[in-house]
């Protein structure tokens, strides 16, 4: 599969990429009409690990021997997979799925800041300052705490949380597997299959303090179809595929032309939840969307390199 897809053009990688991302929090909201947000995040993780376990051994990609770094990963999949995946389901049940999505997008201000204060080799810039407190103010106008009109605060800020979740975990990625070699789609499937426990434990636990069943049925029984459908997609395609995909596009372009799909999330997002659930955007969302969008864009572009003065 990996040679297959190394024949396409990235950039329609990366277009596949933001759409199949930003439709996650349409399929989140589906699958909330008949199934609990725990049970949700643990079948996504669970199928998506299922699908990176069959992927691995179709290209025969060989998973990491040694138990260090499987503990690192672990260490990288509670913020990468555990939380943000059970986040931002969560927040869904307060907010709308455009909401979501806007959430995500403090993902790049997040990673940034989170790198000043993880990693050593990081310095505070002018330009890293100023989209971090560009950042911060976009969620302030998108949340609106001034005003009864705004969405659900307590759901936005999880759905936010989320978002800073994934921030940290690419950071402690970047620190903790420094010089550690995973190849290919070893990484994600390892990512996968630590966080699957993680999720299940949380689902039994919830379940048990909240009285309910972690296999029954949590909304409309007819809806469940339909439900299930999303979840499966959602786990198998909006997980596993685009893991592979973002492996394929940091292959061919980089980590910096990679990162720039983040930009494009939240928009596939609010379109989907606008288009396909009816869900309306108030004005100060959508300019505190465009806020934190232009933070992440601010935060992505590289300082120009000085030129030489001719001798």
């Amino acid at each position: 599969m990996t040679s297959a897809l190394s024949r396409i053009p990235w950039q329609a990688m990366w277009i596949a990429l933001a759409i199949i991302w930003g439709s996650s929090f349409l399929l989140m909201k589906l699958g909330l009409e008949s199934l609990h947000p725990m049970q949700i995040a643990a079948m996504r993780i669970g199928i998506a690990a299922v699908t990176l376990v069959a992927l691995a051994a179709a290209t025969r990609t060989r998973l990491p021997r040694d138990g260090r770094t499987w503990g690192l990963l672990a260490i990288c999949s509670l913020f990468l997979t555990a939380i943000p995946f059970t986040a931002f389901v969560v927040a869904e049940t307060r907010i709308s799925s455009a909401a979501a999505g806007l959430g995500n997008a403090i993902t790049p201000v997040a990673t940034v800041l989170f790198a000043l204060l993880l990693l050593p080799s990081d310095r505070l810039t002018p330009r890293k300052l100023a989209a971090v407190l560009l950042g911060l103010a976009g969620v302030v106008l998108i949340a609106q705490p001034w005003a009864e009109a705004g969405p659900d605060l307590v759901g936005f800020v999880i759905a936010v949380l989320g978002g800073v979740s994934y921030g940290i975990g690419w950071t402690l990625n970047r620190r903790l597997l420094a010089g550690t070699e995973v190849p290919g789609i070893a990484h994600p499937t390892v990512l996968m299959i630590t966080g699957f426990p993680m999720a299940l434990l949380a689902l039994v636990t919830w379940g048990a303090i909240e009285g309910w069943s972690p296999v029954g049925v949590h909304g409309e029984s007819s809806a469940l179809p339909l439900a299930l459908v999303a979840v499966v997609v959602l786990g198998a395609v909006g997980t596993g595929v685009a893991y592979i995909l973002h492996f394929e596009v940091v292959r061919a372009v980089g980590p910096t032309v990679s990162a720039t799909v983040t930009y494009l999330i939240p928009v596939v997002a609010v379109t989907l939840g606008v288009v396909v659930l009816g869900e309306r955007l108030g004005v100060w969302e959508i300019v505190g969307a465009i806020v934190v969008i232009g933070a992440g864009v601010l935060v992505g572009q590289r300082p120009r390199a000085k030129v030489a003065a001719p001798a």
